[in-house]
């Protein structure tokens, strides 16, 4: 709506007092009732319902309710709105501090102004000063076209924010509606995506741009909605059936994190049993090449339901997600035989080396579940840099100071068996099952390499290199040799693994760990 310029401020107390009341209601309308009724017609909800269903109930203070643009451009002059289209404050979830923006899209399309990103950056300045986790939902059209330049500004004083912030306090960031440009890359510095299907997009470039410069026709949610970014792109890092459950896996999520890297994530109480989990001991097949799925021994070690994962359909060879044992937040990698093996390839190994780096950022101790034959082999693999991106997570795995856990329950192989939080690299712990083969290649094809003349030279090839296979498994496809050199710290039972890891983290608790001094590493990105 368009107010009136201030008037004086003479008057009794009841007409400044009315005033005030006046200001609040047209605060609370946004762009006005007609754009609200068009925003649920949408099944969108407004900026603030998202605000206090987000927070608990009553804890919302808005700052910044009266803030106008100062654009006079274009007629701008003529239209202003409360708030500026952007909801900004503090709150708490489950009794704990954060900040949040909730941009509104009923003004001027969501927009970013120089004013909306004066407070947008006023909030964030606050939760690094207070170390409490700053909670973005956007729906925006973009740049506000009128504003030129000054808008462009804006956005790049909240990416700087974003920089400054990342991995001091947990950034957060939901897609509800249109996130097309610039305003992309405010997300994607922060540490976690959702977004909502059928409802949300990202793009840099909208399909009519694309459609000129490429001549391609593509739809915004086949561009950049929340099932492409969720499964092919990697962007989002979780997606959710509508804008409710997204609101409610931020709350999930927030509860397995510390409010900022000085403090530990909350510890839940938790009565310690001892009884062995017996579904463990028949987990791996007898096949050494029959897959099984991971989630089942993540469930069956980590306490009951609190399996929580993360980027879950994307690269999913490889699963990663946070947990609690005992009441602690852990977070937790693992190879995924029930997919393409369990191998490393370029997707897995980012989607790993982005979640340990955060775990490492936030205190969060790292569990990690091996069972990998090694790097996926092929053209696509090495023109699309296999070898950069499998040392991302070689590096992550190694900078990183929090205690680190590893269970190998099957294969680890070759220069994966090194990436996948060995002890050579750092980790702390390094626990396998019985049923565990550390070796550089499989038996098959270590054999093929190391017997070739024998092979061939035998009347009886295929039985010679069947007898072979046997030799070299017998050998090195256990887990002795390792556990001989040091390189295992103990072969345990599966059954076993819950009450060992839980022992292993209390001993670790207090780890104390340190890095060269320096500016910061160079990871290879």
């Amino acid at each position: 709506m368009t107010t009136k310029p201030d008037q004086s401020s003479t008057g009794s107390h009841t007409d400044k007092r009315q005033r005030l009341e006046t200001k609040k209601e047209q605060a609370f309308l946004g762009g006005g009732q007609d754009r609200i009724d068009a925003q649920h017609a949408k099944g969108k909800l407004t900026a603030r319902e998202r605000v206090h269903l987000l927070l608990d109930n009553g804890s919302f203070e808005e700052i910044g309710a009266f803030v106008k643009h100062r654009s006079t451009d274009f007629s701008m002059d003529k239209q202003h709105f409360m708030g500026d289209g952007v909801v900004t404050g503090y709150g708490t979830i489950e009794g704990r501090l954060v900040y949040i923006f909730s941009q509104d899209f009923t003004v001027f399309g969501g927009s970013l102004s120089e004013t909306h990103a004066e407070k947008i950056c006023k909030i964030m300045d606050m939760a690094m000063k207070n170390g409490a986790p700053i909670i973005g939902l956007n729906d925006s059209g973009g740049a506000r076209i009128q504003e030129g330049v000054v808008s462009l500004g804006g956005y790049a004083d909240i990416f700087f924010r974003n920089t400054l912030a990342s991995g001091v306090v947990p950034q957060i960031s939901a897609i509800m509606g249109p996130c097309a440009g610039g305003a992309v890359y405010s997300p994607a510095i922060t540490d976690f995506i959702l977004m909502v299907e059928n409802s949300s997009y990202m793009f840099v470039t909208g399909p009519n741009v694309v459609k000129t410069v490429t001549n391609e026709e593509v739809s915004s949610e086949d561009l950049g909605g929340a099932y492409v970014h969720g499964t092919k792109s990697g962007v989002a890092h979780f997606t959710s059936p509508n804008e409710l459950a997204c609101l409610n896996q931020i709350k999930t999520l927030l509860s397995y994190l510390p409010s900022n890297c000085e403090e530990q994530a909350p510890l839940l109480s938790f009565e310690l049993a001892v009884e062995k989990c017996e579904e463990l001991k028949s987990i791996i097949p007898d096949n050494p090449n029959q897959p099984y799925d991971i989630r089942k021994v993540i469930e069956l070690v980590s306490d009951k339901d609190s399996f929580y994962e993360v980027h879950k359909n994307f690269a999913e060879n490889i699963v990663v997600g946070f947990a609690r044992l005992a009441g602690r937040s852990i977070g937790i990698v693992a190879n995924q035989p029930a997919y393409l093996a369990g191998v490393l390839d370029v997707k897995s190994s980012q989607k790993g080396a982005r979640f340990v780096r955060f775990c490492d950022c936030f205190n969060i101790p790292l569990l990690v579940f091996e069972d990998v034959p090694g790097f996926l082999p092929g053209t696509d693999q090495e023109w699309n840099a296999i070898i950069t991106n499998g040392a991302k997570l070689l590096y992550a795995f190694s900078e990183a100071t929090v205690p680190r856990i590893t269970v190998i329950t099957r294969k680890a192989y070759g220069g994966a068996y090194d990436v996948m939080n060995s002890k050579h690299i750092g980790a702390d712990m390094n626990f396998a099952w019985p049923t565990a083969e550390i070796a550089v290649m499989g038996a098959r094809g270590a054999a093929e390499i190391i017997f070739k003349k024998e092979i061939q030279q035998a009347d009886d090839s295929e039985t010679a290199w069947k007898e072979k296979e046997q030799e070299y498994a017998h050998i090195f496809a256990n887990p002795y040799r390792a556990a001989e050199r040091g390189f295992i710290d103990e072969v345990i039972f599966p059954e076993e693994t819950r009450i060992k890891l839980i022992k292993a983290y209390k001993m670790l608790e207090n780890k104390v760990d340190t890095r060269p001094r320096k500016k910061h590493g160079n990871i290879p990105l």
